[in-house]
């Protein structure tokens, strides 16, 4: 593989982030610069310090401090990262991604459960109704 975004998604680049940036969010066609155009905005892989200030500086939030806040409730996030399900929401009328933020963490057997089987992907989203929640899932898997 030689897509950074790709690489990212298959648990390949632990030490870089990944953000989302829907175009009902943030619309500066300059982002394309940074990431790959997907349906619904712009997804962007950069090194970890690169992209936490990135994501502070599209969202005006601390990246950490956002995902431990949506760590508190569960959601369905894409393995693309470029959508969801809020769970706050039974449709996606009006619970549109607005951000997401995620990065990859090294399989793991000591900790075991799901950091056992292989690379993890922790990823947090933002929902157009304010609410923020997380999912994670086995790289692997997606």
């Amino acid at each position: 593989m030689s897509n950074p975004r790709e690489e990212f998604l298959a648990g390949e680049r632990p030490e870089d982030v990944a953000l989302f940036l829907a175009d009902s969010y943030v619309s500066d066609d300059r982002l394309e610069r940074f990431g790959d155009r997907v349906e619904g905005g712009v997804l962007i892989v950069v090194d970890g310090e690169s992209g936490r200030n990135a994501f502070q500086a599209a969202t005006g939030t601390e990246a950490m401090q956002f995902a431990k806040s949506a760590m508190e409730l569960e959601g369905i996030i894409d393995d693309d990262l470029a959508g969801g399900q809020c769970p706050e929401a039974p449709t996606d009328e009006d619970h549109a991604v607005q951000f997401v933020f995620a990065f990859a963490e090294e399989q793991n057997e000591d900790v075991g459960g799901i950091y056992a089987e292989g690379d993890v992907v922790h990823a947090y989203a933002k929902c157009a109704c304010g609410t923020a929640y997380s999912d994670k899932w086995n790289a692997a898997d997606a």
